[in-house]
């Protein structure tokens, strides 16, 4: 069983006189969790309101998951997945070293889609890369040849722009982006002001005596998420904002340490990113992709689902997995992916799915010998 904390806080003050404090209010600062991370985000004495439709309320005052890892026994080698098949409605994939390992289809994915739509399953796309958008995405799915809609996808990005529309971030204050163009053609269509992303990739700082980097002072937030033209102005440029900006949220798309670029090896992932603001700022993000149980509770909002009828398939223990038993899920780990099972069984690991397999094709096979 999930343990959970609660979350204090107090009215925004009537005597608010700008756009930003009248969308913040005070939160208890001795939380020790605040969606997933070791300390809160934010290093301002107000915090913004939560939308209700995400199982959340006005009045300021709700309940949050504690995220700590279920403990349980053994994870066990999935043998019968027509009963794992038949036990719940909805599936929800991550997507690389799951769907695809960087271009290229993993064995066997189109048939298994198939088969569990033929069984009547909804399918559900999540990934914590934000260097796409929906549509983006929903090209990628095309190009390979599966026929998935926009509807069923949820990257990151569009989790940061749909957090900041929960929030109600004021239209008037602008976001800064240390990130690609999934993230600003998202917040694009949310109808957000934004700066920086790939365009900032080719500044430089000339460093001379006496040089003060100017920031624009209307930034209210800064999203930070997997940017392969991070650079040290980017660097700068967001910590100004998080450090002098009053009330300015420091948002991470993920902290994955790793991503597939390629099929041949493993490269370094958005967490590399977040993990220099981390140090210039001494702050920790607010985390919007796994496994911050945000996106998990936008989407049973979304379709009506209840979580128990869920089952998280994907290849990392610390997004994936524990996305999946935060939000209080059935899991299976396929090791396509990240994870080894020598990974899995190590004596250190201490988180464990219900459920693992080789890959999600193995539905087929398994189900044919459990018949």
């Amino acid at each position: 069983m999930l343990s959970r904390t609660v979350v204090s806080v107090s009215a925004v003050s009537s005597t608010s006189s700008t756009s930003l404090s009248r969308f913040l209010c005070k939160v208890n600062q001795t939380i020790p969790k605040f969606l997933g991370q070791k300390k809160l985000s934010h290093n301002f004495t107000n915090c913004t309101t939560w939308n209700k439709n995400l199982n959340l309320n006005r009045k300021c005052s709700t309940r949050m998951d504690n995220f700590t890892t279920k403990a349980s026994a053994a994870a066990q080698p999935l043998t019968n997945a027509d009963e794992l098949i038949g036990s719940v409605e909805t599936f929800i994939f991550d997507c690389d070293g799951v769907i695809w390992k960087g271009d290229k289809l993993i064995d066997g994915v189109p048939q298994t889609l198939d088969m569990l739509r033929s069984r009547g399953k909804r399918l559900v796309f999540v990934t914590n890369n934000s260097t796409k958008s929906r549509k983006q995405y929903g090209k990628k799915f095309e190009s390979l040849g599966l026929d998935v809609s926009e509807e069923e996808i949820f990257a990151s990005s569009f989790a940061a722009a749909a957090y900041l529309k929960s929030i109600d971030f004021p239209k008037d204050k602008k976001v800064y982006v240390v990130g690609e163009d999934g993230i600003l053609k998202e917040l694009e269509l949310a109808g957000f002001q934004y700066l920086g992303g790939p365009e900032d990739g080719g500044k430089k700082i000339e460093l001379k005596p006496g040089f003060l980097m100017e920031h624009d002072k209307d930034v209210g937030a800064v999203v930070v998420g997997f940017d392969r033209y991070f650079n040290y102005y980017k660097v700068q440029y967001g910590t100004l904002c998080i450090r002098e900006n009053p009330g300015c949220l420091f948002i991470a798309t993920n902290r994955d340490a790793v991503t597939h670029l390629t099929d041949a090896q493993e490269w370094a992932g958005g967490g590399s990113m977040v993990g220099a603001f981390v140090g210039s700022t001494q702050r920790e993000p607010l985390v919007v992709g796994k496994p911050s149980t945000f996106m998990m509770d936008y989407l049973a909002n979304k379709f009506g689902i209840l979580k128990s009828q869920i089952c998280m398939v994907g290849d990392r223990l610390d997004t994936d997995i524990l996305f999946g038993q935060n939000g209080g899920c059935k899991t299976l780990l396929v090791l396509s992916g990240v994870t080894s099972l020598s990974m899995l069984q190590s004596p250190s690991n201490s988180i464990k799915p219900d459920f693992y397999t080789n890959k999600i094709s193995d539905f087929l096979s398994l189900k044919a010998s459990a018949v």
